[in-house]
């Protein structure tokens, strides 16, 4: 019962959802307010379980985990930190949250950086520097010269120059293309996963 139940409620918010294609209704903005409102939730639940939760109150409230007294006191700074991060909630505190906020964005600042050369940009220099042995390798070692003579603006674009920078801009307008078109085929493969929900599980359409 339970099943048939989440079912027809499922069915129910994909249609409504489908309804934004005829004009915004009612309906769709339901469905478009109860998604943000359960994200939020399951974010917020999220956070609490796997961190809050097991690396803070666990070990500094609870005792558990290997922990120390030192330990317990530097646990302190993240919560200090956390609670300034809710005074945005009062207005007249609200400026100890921008300590929190400027702490976070530096931190993930310094772990993009390091994720983008470590994760990106030296396996790409390194993809980059194969033997000249196949014409997959030419070309892609071609497109990558090509790319970066067009994002060169130190010199005129003239002769050689441009006629590389002009390569480049295919290049580039290639690559565009191709991340477009993959982003149309992930948001089709979603669709026919919730046409198929709604043909196969909810209407019962024998395959």
């Amino acid at each position: 019962m339970t099943q048939i139940i989440g079912t027809w409620i499922a069915a129910g918010l994909t249609l409504a959802i489908f309804s934004f294609l005829y004009k915004d209704n009612p309906f769709y903005k339901v469905a478009e307010h109860l998604y943000v409102g359960v994200s939020a939730a399951y974010a917020v639940l999220y956070a609490w379980a796997n961190d809050v939760y097991p690396m803070l109150v666990e070990p500094m409230f609870l005792g558990r985990g290997a922990v120390t007294t030192a330990d317990r006191w530097i646990l302190l700074v993240p919560l200090l930190f956390g609670l300034m991060m809710l005074a945005r909630w009062v207005p007249r505190i609200a400026w100890l949250s921008r300590w929190s906020i400027a702490l976070t964005v530096g931190i993930a600042a310094g772990l993009g950086i390091t994720g983008q050369i470590q994760g990106i940009l030296l396996p790409q220099v390194a993809g980059t520097l194969v033997p000249l042995t196949s014409a997959n390798n030419v070309l892609m070692v071609a497109g990558v010269i090509a790319t970066l003579v067009y994002f060169y603006f130190s010199i005129a674009q003239k002769g050689a120059v441009k006629v590389g920078s002009r390569l480049g801009m295919v290049f580039i307008m290639v690559a565009f293309g191709a991340s477009f078109g993959y982003t149309v085929m992930a948001r089709i493969s979603l669709l026919i996963g919730r046409l198929q929900f709604l043909v196969f599980d909810w209407l019962h359409v024998v395959k």
